[in-house]
């Protein structure tokens, strides 16, 4: 179309440059050199009709392979034959320090819930807001509300500890009922400091959207009772 328009202006140039001429007129641009201009995008228009034909009948021939390769990921490789990576690896250490870590804390508190005589009950896999129910003897045929008991335990130099959404909220509604139970393991997982309690850890919800704190160790250990 492009080609056309400029063919159709071109010629109508040359045919007013011939005229013109013709009737003695002075003209700009000799009538030849718009002649070849016509005749150039004449042909350019005629080439590229030809090629848009030539299209038309274009078939797809059968592929021919010169070659083949067959890659598999050096990952894939490995866990085929029972092999894992160096990222696999370090995940799974850090997950099995992790879970050691809070198994140590939580023999921590329970040791020193039992030997105050209360009976203690794990529900951490219960999602409840809290790890443990410790419920105390009883006194003048009483029974005392038991405490429940939210258990983080971390590594020596560690510098926060991360509470839930959930677990915040029970805290706050729960009030005194409520301790956060802080214990710190050694390097080498052989001895542990605490458990440390901390009863009325928060003040506040947590704002709309967020799930989880970090908070500073340090600052909760300033209002932490030492539990031995």
């Amino acid at each position: 179309e492009r080609l056309t328009k400029e063919i159709d202006y071109w010629t109508d140039r040359w045919m007013k440059l011939r005229e013109d001429e013709q009737a003695g007129k002075d003209v700009r641009m000799n009538v030849e050199t718009a002649r070849r201009t016509v005749n150039d995008l004449q042909g350019r228009l005629d080439n590229r009709k030809r090629e848009l034909h030539a299209m038309r009948h274009v078939t797809a021939a059968t592929p021919v392979a010169f070659g083949g390769a067959l890659v598999i990921p050096v990952g894939l490789l490995r866990r085929l034959q029972g092999e894992k990576d160096g990222a696999e690896v370090s995940v799974d250490a850090e997950v099995a320090v992790k879970q050691r870590t809070e198994r140590l804390a939580m023999e921590a508190v329970r040791h020193v819930e039992e030997a105050r005589g209360c009976r203690v009950v794990d529900v951490s896999g219960e999602k409840c807001g809290w790890d443990l129910t410790s419920y105390p003897p009883a006194v003048d045929g009483r029974m005392p509300e038991p405490r429940h008991i939210e258990v983080k335990g971390r590594l020596k130099g560690a510098e926060t500890i991360t509470v839930t959404r959930n677990e915040i909220l029970y805290a706050l509604n729960q009030a005194d009922k409520f301790v956060l139970a802080i214990v710190l393991v050694s390097s080498d997982e052989e001895s542990v400091e605490g458990p440390y309690y901390v009863r009325n850890p928060f003040d506040a919800e947590p704002g709309w959207g967020v799930s989880s704190w970090n908070i500073q160790i340090a600052a909760l250990l300033e209002r932490a009772e030492i539990q031995c």
